[in-house]
């Protein structure tokens, strides 16, 4: 009697244990690159919508309260991938005064007993993100370290060698090459640090981070260690230059984050693409004169919602103060003036997790880009609606609140259920059912303004994605 009581004991105590058990990403397993080169899922065929926090700072300037803190707060807004600069410096040295080289490029005796040093730092925030369901986006080193000379071919490869033995088996890492710089300069030595990684690591993306205003499909697109490709539209407000001449894009079309999107995805071979650093919330339009305005929650929002309509596979949001855990006592960049830790309830931060949970709401590996859902003639710059759409339905950004006209025949169904939804809030506004086969004049009940950004949608009334009596997405 008392082996049964203690055999039913366990057994109770298991089966709570897997009840309080949070369900991780990678239990669908690895991610991979969808089936139709557009966008990531998992193993089991789920799809991935990657909504990212730039935490570029975070192995350096948090201790291991602020990481959890910080990355537990990222999770509640929805963030499943956080991104960090792995070393900012040659060496780099952590909150703890640790160095991350202690003999260089040669990491053979990097774990010291006794001592919590900067890769056990690291070791921490990756198991932090991990135990909250967050990939951390791995930038192994900053670009302009490499400029200056700071990492040699040879080093690369050691380097490379290192941090894929650390962390193959860590289930959520993502490996960003370069960082902040173009890929024509010093090529053969992020090509070495790429398959130096992947020769030895087979179970993670890898992608490059570029310059502002410049994207990786330029240089590596054909690269067979690229999984997908990611841009810096960068925060640079329109026809704001500085003397960039060098960068490919057209004159005042900075802020055209869709632009880089539609330049990529008609590329051969085709892959994902991301924006993978748009303009920062509270950062100077420009980055350099802190007397510039500031980008602010609605810029934010309008990126966002821009490059993924466009046919991004996600996106990628982030905050000045945040990206350098800016706080009272420590050195400012960009004219950060507010500690890291307020700037979590900061509109943009909390707003992001609306696009997340709109585009998961409906049929994913068949969502595209298409412009000509969009009838008679479409708005320049901020007046610019932008349209996505699957079989059965389609959603249509417009940031200004501009009437616009839809041709509702372009998804199926002979009537069409409408909502307005409100990226601010997350909520749905339910608009009527109207005839499925024609043009369609809508305009929400908003003010004609920026900032006052609304997405139609419309749905084949005999789907059910969304209840007519749903108030919000999360309904």
């Amino acid at each position: 009697m008392k082996k049964l009581f203690l055999n039913a004991f366990l057994l109770i105590a298991i089966f709570t244990t897997a009840q309080h058990r949070t369900a991780k990403p990678w239990d669908n397993g690895k991610l991979k690159v969808s089936e139709n080169g557009r966008y990531l899922q998992f193993e089991n065929g789920k799809p991935f919508f990657w909504l990212g926090e730039t935490g570029w700072l975070l192995p350096e300037r948090l201790d291991r309260d602020e990481a959890e803190y910080y990355l537990s707060e990222c999770s509640k807004q929805g963030y499943n991938v956080v991104q960090v600069q792995t070393i900012n410096d040659v060496p780099a040295f952590n909150i703890y005064g640790q160095m991350s080289m202690i003999d260089g490029f040669n990491f053979k005796d990097i774990n010291k007993k006794g001592v919590y040093g900067y890769w056990d730092h690291m070791d921490f925030i990756i198991k932090a993100a991990e135990k909250r369901g967050i990939y951390i986006g791995m930038v192994c080193i900053w670009g302009g370290l490499v400029q200056e000379g700071l990492m040699t071919l040879k080093d690369a490869q050691a380097y490379g060698k290192f941090l894929a033995e650390r962390y193959k088996n860590s289930p959520n890492i993502i490996w960003f090459i370069g960082g902040d710089i173009k890929g024509d300069i010093k090529t053969d030595v992020w090509e070495t640090l790429a398959r130096s990684i992947k020769a030895v690591d087979k179970n993670h993306l890898m992608t490059y981070h570029p310059r502002g205003r410049t994207i990786s499909t330029t240089w590596f697109n054909n690269s067979e260690w690229l999984d997908f490709n990611m841009f810096q539209s960068g925060h640079r407000r329109y026809g704001q230059r500085k003397g960039d001449g060098d960068y490919p894009i057209e004159e005042n079309t900075e802020e055209d984050s869709w632009r880089f999107v539609e330049k990529s995805l008609a590329v051969t071979p085709l892959k994902p693409v991301i924006d993978g650093e748009p303009s920062y919330e509270d950062i100077p339009q420009g980055l350099h004169d802190f007397n510039e305005k500031r980008w602010d929650s609605n810029d934010v929002r309008r990126y966002a919602y821009w490059s993924v309509f466009a046919g991004s596979f996600g996106h990628t949001y982030g905050h000045n103060s945040i990206m350098q855990f800016y706080k009272p006592g420590l050195p400012a960049a960009y004219g950060a003036n507010r500690p890291w830790y307020d700037c979590l309830k900061d509109p943009g931060f909390t707003q992001m997790k609306y696009l997340k949970e709109l585009v998961l709401k409906f049929p994913f590996f068949v969502r595209v880009p298409d412009q000509t859902i969009i009838a008679g003639v479409n708005g320049e710059k901020y007046d610019r609606a932008i349209a996505t759409r699957g079989d059965d339905y389609l959603l249509v950004y417009n940031y200004t609140g501009r009437p616009m006209q839809i041709d509702l025949s372009k998804v199926s169904g002979a009537r069409k259920n409408c909502w307005w939804f409100n990226p601010k809030n997350g909520s749905l506004q339910f608009i009527g059912e109207f005839e499925g086969n024609k043009k369609q004049a809508f305009q929400s009940d908003a003010p004609y303004c920026a900032g006052e950004d609304r997405v139609l949608i419309a749905v084949d009334s005999a789907k059910d994605y969304i209840k007519k009596s749903a108030n919000t997405i999360y309904q």
